[in-house]
């Protein structure tokens, strides 16, 4: 605790002499300071105590980084920008960027996709993109979701008046793919969903998932668990464990949550477990036989499993960001932090 002490005080001093992109450099990169202290919570005589107080000093420095506008200048007092005011070239020329020194950037978003991505298809899976407008065959029929069914109320969601949705999920694409691959089939498909939803810290109208399809004759939960707990172990780069319990999908058989030990606190208790130590992080099962048939595969011959993941809801998790709704903010600080 006494090297708590001594990072608490550096971080206090540090705040007030270094920019937000130092100070997340300096502390929360892969080899920060607050970083490895997470790190060695395994190794604290008092895991509870010393797990706690790291996460308070990694909040404090979160909400000095999001809120940080060192990097920005008010425009006005009020903070209006009137665009039909004079533009003085003259005095203000040297302060203009010039193009040629302006350097683009990835969202956080696209690179930790393109992360996600390399590791599933080091593991052996092909990629393809989901739609971004479907229809209710692919949401809803193919799926097992028949018409009337109440389960279609879990993914309320947006459509036009032509009668297209905007997808809930990406399992929209199973039926395509089944179709499209002969078995044994291996693919992952990122893309954005939509959704009629209340947003708060942790849940938004947009965001990215990740599905995962896999068929063989063979394919079994103790294989599902075995990739996605490689998965999880490889992107948050920490061993896990993992638990299962019930929950319901129409489109497998048996639904499971997949549940694993919180990366950060070694299950001591932290602010992105929620205390718990355990966080449920996905839904997966078996590929119900009535999707199998839908898309003319012997159910009796093949088997399979899918599971589907938020990227955004990796991302957070794995960057320590405490707001979802910051990813979409278009916040030049926050954006400049990754």
């Amino acid at each position: 605790m006494k090297n708590l002490k001594d990072l608490e005080k550096s971080i206090k001093e540090d705040i007030k002499t270094l920019d937000p992109i130092e100070l997340k450099t300096k502390y929360l990169s892969k080899k920060g300071l607050l970083t490895e202290a997470l790190k060695k919570i395994k190794e604290s005589k008092d895991k509870v105590k010393y797990g706690k107080k790291v996460n308070d000093l990694k909040q404090t420095l979160e909400k000095v980084l999001v809120s940080s506008k060192r990097n920005t200048k008010n425009i006005s007092t009020d903070g209006k920008i009137d665009p039909t005011a004079p533009f003085d070239v003259n005095t203000r020329e040297e302060k203009r960027p010039k193009i040629s020194d302006i350097k683009g950037s990835s969202h956080v978003l696209l690179k930790e996709r393109n992360k996600i991505l390399e590791i599933f298809q080091r593991m052996g899976f092909d990629m393809m993109e989901s739609k971004q407008i479907d229809d209710d065959y692919h949401m809803f029929e193919s799926l097992n979701f028949p018409k009337g069914h109440p389960a279609r109320e879990m993914y309320d969601t947006f459509w036009t008046d032509e009668n297209f949705v905007l997808p809930a999920h990406t399992s929209t694409m199973q039926n395509r793919v089944l179709k499209f691959f002969e078995p044994p089939i291996k693919v992952v498909l990122p893309g954005r969903c939509f959704r009629h939803e209340a947003t708060d810290a942790s849940h938004e109208h947009t965001f990215y998932q990740l599905e995962g399809i896999y068929v063989s004759r063979d394919a079994s939960l103790g294989e599902m668990i075995s990739v996605l707990q490689g998965f999880l172990e490889e992107y948050f780069e920490t061993k896990i464990d993992i638990r299962m319990q019930p929950a319901y999908f129409p489109f497998t058989e048996p639904d499971l949550e997949f549940v694993i030990s919180c990366p950060f606190c070694d299950k001591s208790g932290c602010s992105i477990c929620g205390q718990s130590g355990w966080i449920e992080l996905m839904g997966c099962g078996m590929i119900n036989p009535e999707v199998l048939k839908a898309a003319n595969i012997d159910p009796e011959e093949y088997s399979g499993f899918a599971w589907g993941v938020g990227i955004d809801r990796l991302v957070i998790m794995k960057m320590g960001i405490s707001d979802i709704r910051d990813l979409r903010a278009g916040d030049i600080n926050f954006l400049q932090m990754f």
